[in-house]
């Protein structure tokens, strides 16, 4: 038998745009404010939360105020609620690539994938995955749900590491700004209930 409470549901929710998410931009533990776009997101995510009638024992945040302030104005960092600011799900360390694109990482590394080819200076799959399984092991301690508002890449490899997947599997999960995603379980399976929703 599982240790966790059979019907705990877990919902991610990645914070609102940024000017640097919104250009597809790398950002890792820069610490860019969202856009009023971003904001307007993190505000309509109250509602639906509220349609899925999600109530939370537990809210845990990365420290980033692009992750913080999403919380907040989504309506879950109040004092009705514990909430847990953690580094362990600030976003991937991305080294020497911070702040740059894809593309342009290309010209000097052609068909360079970051959950394949890694950053130099920065973190390795492995590593975010330790940091997630934390976050993971106090997710699983608490008996009723559970709230995570972090990033993008974090999020996927917590919910491949949920699904007990190595973290480089979170590369198969596309994750946009402001979605909720929902993880849970289907018997003693860890499961994903729902992914990328707005």
């Amino acid at each position: 038998m599982p240790d966790h409470p059979p019907s705990q549901r877990v919902t991610l929710i990645r914070h609102g745009e940024t000017e640097w998410s919104r250009d597809g931009r790398h950002t890792g533990h820069t610490d860019i404010p969202l856009t009023e776009a971003g904001r307007k997101n993190a505000e309509q995510l109250r509602a639906r939360l509220a349609e899925l009638g999600a109530r939370f024992d537990l809210v845990m945040t990365s420290p980033l105020s692009r992750a913080y302030d999403t919380c907040r104005l989504a309506g879950l960092c109040d004092e009705t609620v514990p909430t847990e600011v953690t580094d362990d799900l600030m976003e991937w360390d991305y080294g020497d690539y911070e702040g740059r694109r894809t593309a342009e990482i290309r010209t000097e590394r052609p068909g360079w994938l970051l959950w394949t080819d890694g950053v130099p200076n920065g973190e390795t799959p492995e590593q975010v995955g330790a940091r997630v399984d934390r976050v993971i092991a106090r997710v699983r301690a608490v008996p009723g749900d559970v709230a995570l508002v972090a990033h993008g890449h974090v999020l996927r490899v917590l919910a491949a590491r949920w699904l007990n997947l190595a973290p480089v599997h979170g590369g198969n999960l596309a994750l946009s700004t402001a979605m909720l995603s929902v993880l849970g379980w289907e018997r003693e399976l860890p499961a994903i209930h729902l992914w990328n929703s707005p």
